[in-house]
């Protein structure tokens, strides 16, 4: 029989059951399940987060099994969404996971309720959505972390996370820094490389290691967030 202590036994050793607790209790909303946000989006559930939203409004395809960890040849042709929520709640059964299969845009973003979050993941491709969600998230003081670009990269050794004006490299980062103190958003934490691009191609190269090493550090930047907002690390 699974039960949430079976199944983080090993989680509640490292962060005692009131950290445990609290991350069971905590809402997180994640925009984009691709490369990057597939594995943020496991990475979350195996590290007992009780409540996802997860939100794309794509399907899987062949160019997909390279790098998606819930892509694989059964799941061809279905929504991203609805294959992830069957994967995570295959993992732990016991979690809320609410798939979206919507795109986030400035003129949609009501309909995500944003401050009804603990904590906002954007893994979204779309500039102009990575800007509105740091204005509102802003505005809602609820706590972001913001992707930057993860294709064209063959090192996963080089990323780090810190603040979008201490980026420097990274072309979406650039893109980023202009338009986000155009718009007043005084910061921004974001996962980026340092890595000079490989190559240039458009749609960019990719390789399995490199978004899933980004994805689950943005996951792990999460939870010791959640963790230290509740002063239990």
């Amino acid at each position: 029989m699974i039960t949430e202590e079976g199944i983080f036994d090993r989680t509640e050793k490292l962060i005692g059951k009131s950290g445990l607790e609290m991350l069971q209790n905590s809402r997180v909303i994640l925009f984009g399940v691709g490369g990057v946000g597939s594995f943020a989006a496991e990475g979350l559930i195996r590290s007992g987060v009780g409540f996802l939203t997860i939100v794309d409004k794509d399907v899987i395809d062949p160019t997909n099994l390279n790098r998606q960890i819930m892509a694989n040849v059964k799941t061809i042709g279905k929504k991203k969404v609805n294959a992830m929520a069957r994967r995570l709640i295959a993992i732990n059964p016991l979690c809320i996971i609410h798939p979206m299969y919507e795109c986030y845009t400035p003129e949609n973003s009501g309909i995500f309720h944003l401050e009804d979050y603990d904590y906002v993941i954007d893994a979204v491709d779309m500039v102009t959505a990575k800007i509105d969600l740091a204005v509102k998230c802003q505005d809602s003081k609820v706590p972001l972390i913001s992707s930057m670009g993860t294709g064209n990269k063959l090192d996963p050794s080089l990323f780090g996370i810190t603040d979008i004006y201490e980026t420097s490299i990274c072309p979406l980062a650039k893109v980023m820094r202009k338009e986000l103190r155009n718009r007043g958003v005084e910061s921004l934490k974001v996962l980026y490389s340092r890595e000079e691009p490989v190559v240039r191609e458009n749609p960019p190269g990719s390789i399995a290691f490199v978004p899933a090493v980004a994805g689950l550090l943005m996951a792990g930047e999460v939870v010791r967030d959640l963790l230290k907002a509740k002063k239990i690390v």
